[in-house]
């Protein structure tokens, strides 16, 4: 339970640890070596987990008389008990992973689910508030996605300091108790409070899913859990109208949040009772609290532990994401990529009840259904990607790249880039979809063909959300946590303002125009997916992330 990391005094700890993920990942670590069989015992899980927790950042910055040299071999570390140790999350039996993934998934369904859920009913609720706003009608439905531009600046940090376990748990009782508070709000202004309030509330899995996922899942088989997972965030708010449409019209807008709010309650029950804490850098550090509760030697101390103060964590963890965003090249471009495409879904979903109640004379119980067609074009994209992600990446054989930033060292994998091979077919087939639909529904053609338009757009959005945050975990490494943190802020913003613009600006253009800008801005942005294709590791390694 206690090693001492014997190493030459030429090599730190850093390098040691470096050496250790090569040699674990090429199989040749000598079994005669103590040092090398503890990184051998641990390399898989470290790989992953360090690279979105990144206390190994942390430990390698901080001053080395008080991380302790691991060439010193009266240095006391904790660490897993050897490769099979159970408490290693990689070691958790499939079917312990499966459950796991499963109920964050799912409780991401149910998060995004609130974004929109009763936006079928938005003429109903501005009726009730005796509201003309167009502009209000938007943002009551949007606010709940600036909650989520918020929510990941703070709870990003959270999970790193006391795990992911009690930020899911405080979360989910909060957003089921403001979800309560929405179905029972006196006021507009009161709903677009709740509203901001639950969507920080409902961002912890969204933020805090894909590093569960990867404490977990090991990078060769990431690809398929990741394409499951990341369908959530995108189907959840497709799902949401088609439940809330039928739900508003039967039993009024303000029982859409008491479903909401029946149904997170039971999955937030139900991981109160089955989920485990996945986090490497809180399970050891638990642990070390019982070694030197039991042994009664406090000189032990985790092999993660960063030495930082409560505080300093805190204050990176806000300001990392920030910093990477203006530093970094390819986070600007891939988080400003996402974030159109994630505006585009909103904006649509505060459009559509409009265009079909209008154009069409949909009830808005059909409203709902109208979304269908984004709904089979995420599943298709799911799908796809689950096959084709890790295939690409497999493609093309191992290379190394020398950089100095270890957040950008391949350390003999493939290209992080390779995942994003599927981005030019996302990114065309976005504007074709707006083309289709834009003129089609301003023709009144028959519904059912604007509704199959949508199918491109929901598939194009879904391979460009996977693509962009998959190769953000695999390209930044250590880093990767604030890299999505980053993202999530930028297209969040995105999602909660864009669509304020929509019915103002289809008033103005039409279906047909208005559409069609849409789509010209997507064609625009399909040599930013070239660009990070041919030209993105040299981007990267140019730009290291510090």
């Amino acid at each position: 339970m206690v090693e001492r990391i014997q190493q030459n005094d030429k090599e730190t700890p850093v390098e040691a640890f470096r050496d250790g993920l090569s040699n674990a990942d090429q199989g040749r670590a000598s079994t005669t070596s103590a040092a090398a069989a503890v990184r051998m015992a641990s390399t898989k899980y470290v790989e992953d987990d360090i690279r979105l927790g990144e206390p190994t950042l942390d430990l390698e910055s901080k001053d080395m008389s008080a991380s302790g040299d691991a060439s010193n071999p009266d240095d006391k570390t904790v660490w897993w008990d050897g490769p099979e140790d159970p408490e290693n999350p990689y070691n958790w039996p499939n079917w312990q992973k499966i459950l796991n993934c499963g109920l964050i998934s799912i409780m991401t369904l149910v998060s995004a689910l609130g974004s929109s859920i009763f936006a079928p009913s938005v003429p109903e609720v501005m009726a009730e508030f005796e509201s003309t706003s167009l502009t209000m009608a938007s943002f009551v439905v949007s606010v709940y996605v600036l909650g989520y531009a918020s929510g990941p600046l703070l709870l990003a940090p959270l999970s790193e300091i006391y795990g992911r376990l009690i930020v899911y748990h405080v979360c989910d009782f909060c957003f089921v108790v403001l979800s309560v508070g929405s179905a029972l709000a006196p006021t507009l202004n009161s709903l677009v409070a709740i509203r901001f309030f639950a969507g920080v509330a409902g961002c912890a899995p969204v933020t805090n899913g894909g590093g569960s996922i990867a404490d977990m899942v090991l990078p060769e088989q990431r690809g398929i859990a990741m394409a499951l997972y990341s369908v959530a965030p995108l189907a959840g708010p497709i799902v949401g109208p088609i439940v809330g449409g039928f739900v508003s019209q039967s039993l009024g807008w303000r029982w859409t949040f008491w479903v909401l709010s029946i149904v997170a309650g039971m999955i937030s029950l139900l991981m109160l009772c089955v989920m485990r804490e996945s986090y490497a850098y809180v399970i050891l550090k638990r642990k070390t609290a019982r070694l030197q509760k039991a042994t009664g030697d406090y000189e032990l101390r985790s092999r993660l532990d960063s030495g930082l103060s409560t505080t300093d964590h805190f204050k990176r963890g806000i300001i990392r994401p920030i910093r990477m965003f203006i530093t970094s090249p390819i986070i600007a471009i891939t988080s400003v990529y996402m974030a159109i495409s994630y505006g585009y879904l909103y904006l649509m979903f505060t459009t559509m009840t409009t265009v079909f109640e209008d154009t069409y004379g949909f009830s808005t119980g059909l409203v709902g259904l109208a979304y269908l067609g984004l709904g089979v074009g995420s599943m298709i994209g799911v799908v796809y990607t689950s096959l084709t992600s890790d295939r690409h990446l497999k493609k093309k054989p191992a290379k190394t790249v020398e950089s100095s930033d270890e957040s950008t060292q391949s350390q003999s994998t493939a290209k992080p880039e390779q995942r994003l091979r599927n981005l030019p077919v996302g990114a065309l087939l976005v504007p074709c979809g707006f083309f289709i639909y834009g003129w089609t529904a301003q023709y009144r053609v028959h519904w059912v063909v604007p509704i199959i338009a949508h199918i491109p757009i929901g598939l194009g959005i879904q391979i460009i959300f996977f693509c962009i945050q998959v190769y953000l975990i695999d390209a930044f490494t250590i880093y990767a946590a604030s890299a999505i943190a980053s993202n999530t802020v930028v297209r969040s913003l995105f999602g909660a303002f864009l669509p304020m613009a929509g019915l103002p600006m289809f008033s103005e253009l039409g279906l047909g125009w208005g559409n069609s800008c849409l789509g010209f801005i997507a064609l625009i942005m399909i040599p930013a997916a070239v660009v990070l294709i041919k030209w993105g590791e040299t981007i990267r390694l140019r730009h290291p992330v510090n």
